[in-house]
């Protein structure tokens, strides 16, 4: 990629306005399913099994984007920890999120803060405004107390894993996993594309109750 592509792409997000409350609707379908289930019935001398097809009721998926949906109730879908060092990758990271039908709407700190805000009132605004945080946990991250004091913002505004709490783990070995996370599941990001597909799929978790996360497609 030529130098001055993410020069380019820094320019887009950082002039980008803050995100509103009217996004586009996400366009859910879903398919009935089939269980199968099967009788029998013997006899002494012969026996003879039956299966039948019982369709199951499609259960619709919520619509996030929705006027009454829970989404509406804070700022952002989801709030990216980071450090300085890494905001190369994260500016890619909220370019692709911000770019799904679904339009999540990430805070990004060099772009979001507001000017002349306090920095830490900033961060833990956006932690409280946000309905989950990415935690981009780098050598950089561990070396940053903001990132440290983001992260255990995080975790006081969560306490329990709940799915809100995403750890993503780059070019940081399993043993320098921070101990307050050793409870939460994370991502450990090899290759950029797939791991990005998961935090996605993570924050759309986050977004639609559990109970009806079974009957949403994932596209891609």
């Amino acid at each position: 990629m030529e130098e001055r592509e993410p020069r380019a792409l820094t320019r887009r997000l950082l002039h980008k306005p803050k995100p509103s409350s009217v996004e586009s609707s996400l366009n859910s379908s879903h398919s009935a399913s089939s269980s199968p289930s099967s009788s029998s019935s013997s006899s002494a001398k012969s026996s003879s099994c039956s299966a039948s097809s019982i369709p199951l009721s499609p259960v619709p998926a919520p619509d996030i984007s929705a006027s009454d949906s829970p989404r509406w109730g804070k700022s952002y879908d989801v709030c990216v920890c980071h450090s300085e060092g890494d905001l190369e990758l994260v500016e890619e990271l909220v370019s692709y999120l911000e770019g799904q039908p679904e339009s999540l709407r990430c805070f990004l700190q060099l772009r979001d803060a507001a000017a002349g805000g306090a920095l830490g009132a900033e961060l833990c605004d956006a932690v409280r405004g946000s309905h989950c945080w990415v935690l981009l946990i780098t050598p950089a991250f561990l070396r940053d107390p903001w990132c440290q004091f983001q992260m255990h913002q995080a975790l006081a505004e969560a306490p329990v894993a709940n799915g809100r709490t995403i750890p993503v783990l780059r070019g940081v070995d399993r043993r320098e996993y921070p101990k307050e996370l050793r409870n939460i599941y994370y991502i450990s990001m090899a290759l950029k594309e797939s791991s990005f597909r998961q935090i996605r799929d993570s924050v759309l978790r986050c977004e639609y109750p559990l109970g009806c996360w079974s009957d949403i497609a994932l596209l891609g």
